[in-house]
């Protein structure tokens, strides 16, 4: 039972984990793979992770929040700001994060003002928000890290380049909102969050500092492992219990694609079958994978039979719609409404994909406009 149990929470990577080990009945373990491993990648998300959960620790995030909704005194208000909070945080502090510290925040909101037939459909819509504000940026999401490290763009090609599909997004987003939630007053009583202490304001400035020094690596101002190093020593004397917070089964995930990867293309039949099969179709094989294991496992998967990335980072970006798993990040949102005492999961998950197949298609009709 605790096997199977571990196998439901960890799919992706007992599947990443599986196709490494027959990866490797076809190309035994030696020195090749070793260089298989974009350490690179690895490094910088990890940073990445300890800086954002050295952050959320401080409730930086949620104060700042909870600041911008006392403006607010209707329903229509409280949605937009909520959904945009998550659409724009995302960029910087990755979809994952956003969703940690916005779900949670309104799912305690709705319930205070007694405003539950809301939930699902602002869930939803932040969830989408996440996953499509997070597209805009290199550090928005994993696979675009990964993408973006792989295709050697610099970082104003990168936003130049999804900038369009975030603009489109956030029009979608708003009409989304005014049409589905109505513009009823409320008196809402704003979750109350003490003021950051002298400690946390201290330990706040040097994350943001952290933060920029990760920044500096993904744009190859300072030499990756050294910000990394850095940035793990600090977080030691910060915190270091947030080392415990860092999502290693995505790191794993990576690594085991990785094997499985580099083992496929020493496989000269399987590596030009597989190149036959996505070239020319990177976008769609990116979107209908993104389905069934994810994006992020799609990215590294695909990335290793074409040269188009770029249609890979849109590919991935957009395959994040659709299913509940096909961003890791919407299963984030899907568990806090599942911890909630009224819950309709069914309802939930009707809304979750007929919204997301709304925006895909959406989505995809304004790319061949504009390709």
């Amino acid at each position: 039972m605790k096997i199977w149990n571990f196998i439901k929470k960890e799919f992706v990577l007992c599947v990443s984990l599986f196709l490494a080990l027959v990866s490797m009945t076809f190309i035994k373990p030696d020195k090749n793979y070793i260089s298989y491993i974009d350490f690179h990648t690895l490094t910088i998300l990890l940073s990445l992770m300890l800086i954002m959960a050295g952050l959320r620790s401080i409730g930086i995030f949620s104060k700042i929040g909870s600041w911008i909704l006392k403006k607010t005194s209707d329903v229509r208000s409280i949605s937009l700001i909520l959904v945009l909070l998550s659409f724009g945080f995302s960029m910087l502090i990755t979809n994952d994060v956003a969703l940690i510290t916005f779900v949670p925040f309104t799912i305690d909101l709705l319930l205070m003002a007694s405003l539950e037939k809301y939930m699902i459909p602002l869930i939803v819509l932040e969830t989408i928000a996440a996953n499509l504000g997070s597209m805009l940026t290199p550090i928005g999401n994993p696979q675009n890290l990964y993408l973006f490290s792989l295709s050697k763009m610099s970082l104003s090609q990168f936003i130049s380049f999804m900038l369009p599909y975030t603009l489109i997004s956030l029009i979608g987003l708003v009409a989304a909102c005014i049409l589905l939630v109505d513009n009823k007053s409320v008196s809402v009583k704003i979750p109350a969050y003490p003021p950051l202490t002298a400690t946390d304001k201290k330990k706040a400035v040097l994350y943001f500092l952290l933060f920029l020094l990760a920044l500096g690596s993904v744009i190859h101002i300072v030499p990756v492992y050294t910000a990394g190093i850095i940035i793990i020593l600090a977080v030691l004397m910060l915190d270091y219990k947030m080392l415990r917070e860092a999502d290693y089964s995505l790191l794993l995930t990576f690594v085991f694609l990785f094997v499985f990867i580099g083992n496929m293309k020493r496989i000269p039949a399987i590596n030009q079958w597989l190149q036959q099969a996505v070239h020319g179709n990177e976008l769609l094989a990116s979107i209908l994978s993104s389905q069934v294991i994810s994006n992020v496992p799609a990215a590294i998967l695909l990335s290793g039979f074409t040269d188009n990335l770029q249609m890979l980072i849109v590919g991935t970006n957009l395959g994040g719609l659709g299913t509940i798993i096909a961003s890791m990040a919407s299963l984030i949102s899907f568990k806090y409404y599942e911890a909630t005492e009224n819950k309709q999961t069914m309802a939930y998950l009707g809304a979750f994909t007929i919204l997301n197949l709304l925006f895909l298609a959406f989505l995809l009709l304004f790319h061949f406009i504009i390709a």
